[in-house]
């Protein structure tokens, strides 16, 4: 390899590791703003729950539990949820556009089409659930959109539900 490929190819690799650090510290900043204003929505402790984002053909299910068996996350976890539910089948998703933003992908298409999404809300043995269903094909792509979004954002504190 001559001297100046090597260079440009050095420089390439010096400036995507570059760009690939200040993405994650982009994303971590992000998470950290998401976890500050989501405690102000979200009356749980985020460090002692899990949130549950499981895509479905359908739409999809969001599960909130406590890591322990800490009865008062739970009460927490279930108002929480049971209100969001209720909110979320009347077409008001502020909460989250509170949390993650007006460009939220999937919001507006969920606002816009609220009244073809079904919102159920149950308990867990440790939390609350909450199923999205809709026989509207356009939907259920904005409901994974929505939960793709909520899982990054939201790291550590969530998971992909299998």
């Amino acid at each position: 390899m001559k001297a100046t490929t090597r260079a440009v190819v050095s420089v390439a690799i010096v400036v995507l590791g570059c760009s690939d650090s200040r993405r994650s510290s982009e994303l971590e900043d992000r998470r950290a703003v998401v976890a500050t204003t989501g405690s102000a929505v979200m009356p749980f402790d985020l460090d002692r729950t899990t949130h549950v984002f499981q895509k479905t053909d359908v739409g999809g299910r969001q599960e909130v539990y406590a890591d322990s068996d800490d009865q008062a996350q739970v009460a927490l976890i279930r108002a929480h949820l049971r209100d969001e539910a209720e909110r979320f089948s009347k077409g008001d998703f502020h909460h989250p556009e509170m949390i993650h933003g007006e460009g939220m992908p999937g919001l507006h298409e969920l606002v816009a089409g609220f009244e073809r999404l079904s919102v159920e809300y149950s308990e867990t043995d440790r939390g609350a659930q909450i199923l999205y269903t809709t026989t509207d094909t356009e939907l259920v792509p904005a409901v994974h959109a929505w939960f793709d979004a909520q899982l990054l954002d939201h790291g550590e504190h969530a998971t992909a539900g299998s």
